[in-house]
């Protein structure tokens, strides 16, 4: 008996992505106490958490803030009429899930809800004044020689986050740092495929139809997940974005006083575009739109760049791309063949490869077909159905060839020299749970990488026996 080498290719188990679609509430609910008290403690973040309650919330902090004692449950039963039972429920669970609501007893053993102490002591000085700064100025530095204005913000800021989505898409000359890199193989936006580049998954796919917005508020949460396993300090980084969402924009902010955390942190900052520092040891430092906006949580979108309702797609597979972006342009060469390019148009072609070689990326055929009717052009939008169905109906039946054969990685043994030892062997393989695949007819077995080595043994021991 001999064996040979796998008879098929380990299929791409490609990841389906780490990161959850929770918005900011989602987050902090998954804090433990200590850290939310930690977080708490800053009058920013105390605000940043009220601005982003339900408005029905925000009403009974208020009702709350100046209260030192506990408030019967039932009192707060009352607030809120009959037909809106509902929204009072949704408003309490959020105040208790997120700990702004504590239970508490009061005299005559009445339960009832008292704020947490410390983030109302903390909301008043943010809403009333008082307290520290919240940043340090940049009095002390003198003026800014190389001082940046909001429209010179905004540019760098989106040049900076679309070349994350440029090396995502795998466009030439993009490059991230490691840590970047590493941050989305982590959250399964990207994977690595043997010595390969990183390439795009169908997470990643779906992550480019969302907006700016939402595409950095997830790919924060997976920062935040992965310094918290490094040993950072999580409320320190949550603290100071939450700070940042309250900067003016254009206005510079002064490094001095920063712990080495919050040093590094900046710079990753810098490299996505939410702050702009003109070098790494630069004393100040300038807040971009996207982090003022980010500690909103995850918005409603499906664009990254702002170029609607620009694709045409014909019954003969051609696609027509009337825009001058080149991100928009390389999403369109993840699932098409690019056949020509004009400064405001190109001319690609949806083919059988094109579509197979982006299914094995793990993007989906209705990823695609979404993809292609989101970017309608409006003149495509008057039809019905959008896409013709020629070309929704090809895509799956492509899709559905790929999918027709599975891949499984093993070992295959053969030339047995005769029915006994053929039967041992597969009996032993059966047992263990690690046979694939047998022809008793021609005594043929494929049996799983991963018990292949204990085959092997209990084979030479049949053997010396």
């Amino acid at each position: 008996m001999s064996s040979s080498n796998a008879v098929g290719n380990r299929g791409s188990a490609l990841q389906k992505g780490g990161l959850d679609y929770r918005d900011l509430h989602g987050f902090l609910q998954s804090l433990q106490p200590e850290q939310l008290n930690r977080l708490f403690g800053h009058p920013a973040t105390s605000l940043a958490v009220f601005r982003e309650l339900p408005p029905l919330a925000q009403n009974y902090i208020m009702r709350l803030l100046f209260l030192e004692q506990p408030i019967p449950q039932a009192a707060v039963s009352t607030w809120v009429q009959n037909d809106s039972r509902s929204e009072h429920s949704d408003a309490v669970r959020v105040l208790c899930d997120l700990r702004l609501w504590q239970d508490s007893i009061i005299p005559g053993g009445l339960p009832g809800y008292i704020l947490n102490p410390v983030f109302r002591e903390k909301l008043r000085t943010a809403l009333l004044g008082g307290g520290q700064a919240w940043s340090d100025d940049t009095r002390d530095l003198g003026p800014d020689r190389h001082a940046r204005d909001v429209t010179s913000l905004d540019t760098y800021a989106m040049e900076r986050w679309e070349v994350v989505l440029h090396f995502m898409v795998g466009s030439p000359g993009s490059e991230v740092s490691t840590d970047v890199a590493e941050l989305l193989e982590g959250a399964g936006l990207m994977s690595r495929e043997g010595g390969l580049p990183p390439s795009i998954t169908s997470a990643g796919f779906q992550f480019l139809l969302l907006d700016t917005s939402s595409q950095l508020w997830l790919f924060m949460l997976q920062y935040l997940r992965s310094a918290e396993a490094r040993g950072m300090d999580l409320v320190e980084i949550l603290s100071f974005l939450f700070q940042l969402s309250f900067s003016t924009l254009g206005k510079d902010y002064s490094v001095e006083g920063m712990s080495d955390t919050l040093l590094a942190f900046l710079q990753h900052l810098r490299e996505l575009g939410l702050v702009f520092q003109r070098k790494r040891k630069s004393r100040r430092y300038y807040p971009t739109r996207l982090v003022i906006n980010l500690a909103s949580g995850v918005a409603h979108g499906n664009s990254t760049s702002g170029c609607h309702g620009f694709i045409v797609v014909e019954t003969n597979h051609r696609v027509y791309a009337y825009t001058d972006s080149e991100l928009q342009l390389a999403l369109v060469a993840l699932f098409c063949e690019m056949l020509y390019r004009f400064p405001n148009m190109a001319v690609a072609q949806i083919t059988r490869e094109s579509v197979q070689q982006a299914v094995s990326s793990g993007i989906s055929a209705q990823q695609i077909i979404h993809f292609l009717r989101t970017h309608a052009h409006p003149e495509m939008l008057k039809q019905s159905p959008v896409l013709p169905p020629t070309i929704t109906d090809q895509i799956c039946l492509w899709e559905m060839e790929r999918d027709r054969l599975t891949f499984t990685e093993g070992v295959l043994y053969n030339q047995f020299l005769s029915q006994s030892d053929y039967d041992v062997l597969r009996d032993r393989a059966t047992g263990r749970g690690v046979l694939l695949w047998e022809n008793a007819a021609r005594r043929v077995l494929v049996v799983t990488s991963e018990g292949h080595a204990d085959l092997k043994r209990f084979w030479k021991r049949q053997k010396n026996n």
